[in-house]
């Protein structure tokens, strides 16, 4: 089994790299400049995707790629800079590259995109499917959901078995972002006014997202398929604060301050969206792709969160 991983130095595709060599598999890795770093696997450089890259010297012999390459969000940019940016990066470049590997032979092209496509939120006990009921708006969102439209259609025309994935928030050992900031409010002891959230949150672990990744790659059932993923237990913000703190053995130091006060706070100093990710809801349902791939996440939440935190931990001197 020969695969070509883009975006291998990011945070999603350099841990595809190294499950899929635990596994033997002979690995391409898609790289944007040459490094002096041990590479992970076979390095290619291709040093811009968009919709005239040429990939033809970085498909020789592969079987599967997985494309985890993405453009994402950008500051300071205004909405239509955003829409065309996005457009020629994820859109038309995975376009591209699809055609180029269709024309080639290659089997299986394994798609990375995002539950953005579905919606920002859901209402609680009311998770999202693989069908999009509203095709969303937002640049980076309308992106990923253009280019499965038109992988479906790639599919169609050309015999290209397409695979797409839609995540929820993913996080593990060297995140960053918000996860790595929630991490930093508990290590240092931060009174947060979180501690009477009843929302619901679909996350996945890296481990996990990459083990579907993987079974996507080979497995009949998922040829032309969309498929949801996460840890298969939902927790609120509360609660994830909560096993943080456990996993760093500090206390949380939560206050249970309702959400109807920090949703008019946060309208109050005009910024409603910080509440809606604080207390919001956002469910995936992924028993279909447990059906049809005969798959589970094998790391719990409580596991995977331990293990992010000892990382974070670990490679923390503050």
């Amino acid at each position: 089994m020969k695969i070509l991983v883009t975006g291998s130095t990011g945070f999603v595709g350099k841990r595809v790299l190294e499950m899929a060599s635990a596994k033997n598999w002979e690995c391409l890795a898609q790289v944007r400049k040459a490094t002096t770093k041990k590479p992970r696997a076979e390095a290619v450089i291709v040093p811009v995707i968009d919709s005239t890259t040429d990939w033809l010297h970085a498909l020789s012999g592969v079987d599967c790629i997985v494309h985890c390459a993405a453009r994402v969000h950008q500051m300071q940019e205004s909405e239509a800079e955003a829409l065309v940016a996005y457009n020629e990066v994820n859109t038309l470049g995975t376009l591209h590259l699809a055609r180029q590997a269709a024309a080639l032979g290659i089997k299986r092209f394994v798609f990375l995109s995002s539950i953005k496509v579905n919606g920002e939120f859901t209402d609680a006990g009311f998770p999202f499917s693989a069908e999009v009921n509203q095709p969303p708006t937002d640049p980076y969102a309308k992106s990923k959901y253009d280019a499965e439209i038109g992988l479906k259609n790639i599919a169609q025309e050309t015999g290209l078995e397409v695979v797409i994935i839609r995540p929820p928030l993913v996080y593990g050992p060297g995140v960053k972002a918000n996860f790595q900031s929630m991490m930093s409010w508990i290590k240092k002891g931060i009174p947060l006014p979180l501690g009477a959230i009843n929302n619901k949150r679909s996350l996945v672990f890296i481990d996990n997202l990459v083990d579907l990744i993987l079974t996507a790659a080979v497995h009949r059932n998922a040829v032309n398929g969309t498929f949801l993923v996460s840890d298969d237990n939902d927790i609120s913000t509360t609660q994830l604060l909560n096993t943080v703190a456990v996993a760093m053995n500090r206390p949380s130091r939560l206050l249970p301050v309702p959400m109807s006060w920090i949703k008019l706070a946060a309208t109050l100093i005009a910024k409603p969206q910080i509440a809606q990710r604080l207390c919001g809801s956002l469910q995936v349902d992924i028993s279909e792709t447990k059906k049809i791939l005969n798959w589970t996440p094998s790391v719990s939440v409580e596991e995977g969160i331990k293990r992010t935190v000892d990382s974070f931990v670990g490679n923390r001197s503050d």
